[in-house]
């Protein structure tokens, strides 16, 4: 099996929203939890079309410095963009690079704080 059918599956299966863009801000994929997170907005339909048209003048400012202070140096690699109390949760960018270091996109990564409430190998039916 190619190893890219296991980085699919590991991000397939993330509870959380992962939307990749190539560098002309193109959304390349969404996993599952994204495209039911952005469902209201076109969910999977949204691949293909520029995350910049989801976004208000601001906010692609603020995409485009990210993605320019990631083409600064191959150190650069995760920003924090965002809090969101209400759902316990921070969301950052971060790079995507190639074998030899070059940019060649980035992904929107949330990240939950709350804090677990299952038992611990609790074995469940889904």
């Amino acid at each position: 099996m190619h190893l890219d059918t296991y980085f699919k599956s590991i991000v397939d299966s993330d509870c959380c929203p992962v939307v990749i863009c190539n560098l002309a801000h193109e959304i390349i994929y969404m996993n599952p939890a994204a495209c039911n997170r952005y469902a209201k907005w076109g969910g999977v339909e949204l691949v293909g079309k520029s995350l910049l048209d989801c976004h208000n003048a601001a906010s692609r400012e603020m995409i485009q410095k990210v993605l320019d202070w990631f083409e600064e140096s191959r150190s650069h690699n995760r920003i924090y963009t965002f809090r969101n109390e209400q759902e316990n949760k921070d969301v950052y960018m971060v790079a995507l690079r190639d074998d030899d270091g070059r940019l060649i996109g980035y992904y929107e990564k949330h990240e939950y704080r709350a804090v677990e409430t299952d038992s611990l190998y609790h074995f469940r039916e889904e």
